[in-house]
């Protein structure tokens, strides 16, 4: 079985952080009224969805995927690269410990959920504006034990790992090769995005299922083009805010309490 962590949108979600996009003004009903819809779809997928109570006083704390990585084996609370969201792990332990054993970043490693990207036993996390090579070092002596390889990946121009990123099929990665570059990912195959569509390389996987936002249609296109036929959900108003589909859960199975 699946579970899901996700968590109500915040009534202060446009005092979000930004940076690499404008601040623009987000629909707090829209906003909430597309991420149920994405709750809803997770569910019609099998997906039992755990939805936390907003959090009034932490505006981004909705991208809940920034606050742990969470393996069949353990999770890590992550330590977020902003201090505004720190205090967001904390609900989410409380959350995780009936199912996994919990190792904790600690100062000064800072990591985002977001820039992690578990790729069979290889997590390739990447370097970026959130997250350093201290975090990295920790995470892979946490690992180690279970077999994992911890790999620190260069990323330029985006906010996370996964806004240039993320895995489409078992052996494909959906790819902007403007923000990561194709060699850190060896034995892999790649799907292009669209040059027109800088954000189109964040999709979410869920069992067999890909969710891919509706925004991209050329991308969508090459997709298809090589069998991939995703499901479609809308979160476009929490796009303002930096987020995507990758960021809204934490999705992992259930094998009995620890």
């Amino acid at each position: 079985m699946l579970i899901a962590i996700t968590r109500l949108v915040s009534p202060a979600i446009n005092h979000c952080e930004l940076t690499h996009l404008e601040r623009v003004p987000i629909d707090l009903e829209r906003a909430r009224l597309q991420h149920h819809a994405y709750e809803e779809t997770l569910s019609g997928l099998g997906v039992e969805v755990h939805s936390l109570p907003e959090e009034p006083y932490l505006p981004d704390s909705v991208f809940v995927e920034d606050t742990a990585i969470v393996l069949d084996e353990c999770a890590v609370l992550t330590r977020p690269g902003a201090d505004s969201r720190r205090p967001e792990t904390e609900s989410i332990a409380r959350a995780l410990a009936p199912y996994r054993k919990l190792f904790t970043v600690q100062p000064p490693g800072t990591v985002d959920g977001g820039d992690i990207l578990t790729v069979g036993r290889t997590i390739f996390v990447g370097l970026s504006s959130r997250s350093n090579q201290k975090a990295i070092d920790q995470i892979q002596a946490f690992l180690k034990p279970y077999g994992y390889t911890v790999k620190g990946i260069r990323v330029t121009g985006c906010l996370h790992l996964k806004s240039a990123v993320t895995q489409v099929r078992a052996d494909r990665l959906l790819i902007n090769p403007a923000w990561v570059d194709k060699v850190d990912f060896p034995d892999m195959k790649f799907i292009e995005t669209d040059p027109s569509e800088q954000y189109a390389a964040n999709a979410l996987m869920v069992g067999g299922t890909l969710l891919y936002q509706p925004a991209y249609p050329k991308t969508r296109s090459r997709l298809e083009a090589a069998g991939i036929y995703p499901m479609l959900v809308d979160e476009s108003e929490l796009g303002k805010a930096e987020g995507a589909l990758t960021c809204c859960a934490l999705i992992f199975k259930v094998f009995g309490e620890i």
